[in-house]
């Protein structure tokens, strides 16, 4: 490979990285899609609690699809065809990316939080379902376009081989993703439907661990916590369900002011005044997300002065699970 390779790139801040590397992938080839719109026709939205898979030594509650999955459904609805690998061996990797860059193709990359040397240490954790862009090298450094953060930075080879091949949970294994081809016209009206009725389908699911009866589930188990637990596991766990709302559902409220942009949006684009309506709701219900992440970091900061606290948490959450079925039960009449 060449001793600098520079793709003409521009760098936009977004709030969640695998949007905000779709998007960004879009504006390079000449598609301006904004973030919540990637969001919501890839279905973004979800809520899920999984018990058997730990993260931090705590069950995973995530607040949006699997990784891969909002890109993978983006460019289905859209018609754009797209390109995925994963590797088992790190020279593979580093040669189908160094191929790539050649070729003038800035490229998608799932990877490891913990060892980002670029990112401040309060947010190096394990979680492995981090995406960022590379849009080329110098010298043996790889140029990093990471929507999350406000500049563009770099890694050396070393570094983002540790981050491509990190280990535990959704471990990358090198995974890369670009498009590949695109429509002459992005056909947004219908791509806007379908990923609206898959997000309620998935909010609405009538499994006990996903969607609104996830919701609910979460806030049975954190009345439970203090007495089967102890009061040190309780608060790690209320913690996690806390940090995976709003570090890792960057945004904030576990994404729902991006979805809320999101119907705004789609409500413009498509003549329908009731999802505008309903991205307003949507806000509301965000809110109310931030004042539970509120309360609960008080009782696991030790800060708290409710001796029912728990509960007082707990309620919160059913009171929004209840206010999400009405809402996705209107949302799905909407569209």
């Amino acid at each position: 490979m060449k001793p600098e390779t520079i793709i003409d790139f521009t760098h936009h801040q977004s709030a969640h990285c695998e949007n905000g590397v779709v998007s960004n992938l879009m504006k390079h080839n000449g598609f301006s899609i904004s973030e919540p719109m990637v969001f919501g026709i890839g279905s973004g939205l979800l809520f899920c609690y999984i018990p058997l898979l730990k993260v931090n030594h705590a069950p995973v509650i995530t607040y949006r699809a699997l990784p891969g999955h909002i890109f993978k459904k983006f460019a289905k609805r859209t018609g754009v065809k797209m390109k995925r690998e994963k590797f088992s061996n790190p020279k593979d990797a580093k040669a189908r990316l160094d191929e790539n860059l050649e070729k003038n193709n800035p490229v998608g990359l799932q990877v490891g939080v913990y060892n980002l040397v670029y990112f401040p240490d309060e947010y190096r954790f394990h979680f492995n379902a981090h995406n960022m862009v590379v849009y080329g090298k110098e010298g043996n450094r790889y140029l990093i376009s990471d929507p999350v953060m406000e500049d563009v930075t770099s890694l050396s080879e070393k570094e983002l081989e540790k981050v491509r091949f990190a280990k535990g949970a959704f471990a990358p294994k090198g995974h890369m993703y670009y498009p590949i081809s695109f429509p002459e016209k992005l056909e947004l009206e219908k791509a806007i439907v379908k990923g609206i009725k898959d997000t309620c389908k998935a909010m609405l699911a009538p499994v006990s661990f996903v969607g609104v009866k996830g919701i609910h589930k979460i806030a049975g188990l954190i009345r439970k916590w203090p007495k089967k637990k102890g009061i040190k596991t309780a608060n790690h766990y209320l913690g996690q369900v806390v940090r995976m709302q709003e570090e890792i559902g960057t945004g904030g409220g576990g994404f729902r002011y991006i979805y809320a942009a999101f119907l705004q949006e789609a409500g413009k684009l498509l003549g329908n005044e009731k999802l505008i309506e309903l991205s307003k709701e949507m806000t509301e219900i965000g809110d109310l997300w931030r004042d539970f992440a509120l309360e609960a970091s008080r009782i696991y900061k030790n800060r708290s002065a409710q001796t029912d606290s728990y509960n007082k948490v707990a309620d919160q959450l059913d009171h929004i699970a209840d206010l999400e079925k009405v809402f996705f039960k209107k949302l799905k009449k909407a569209v």
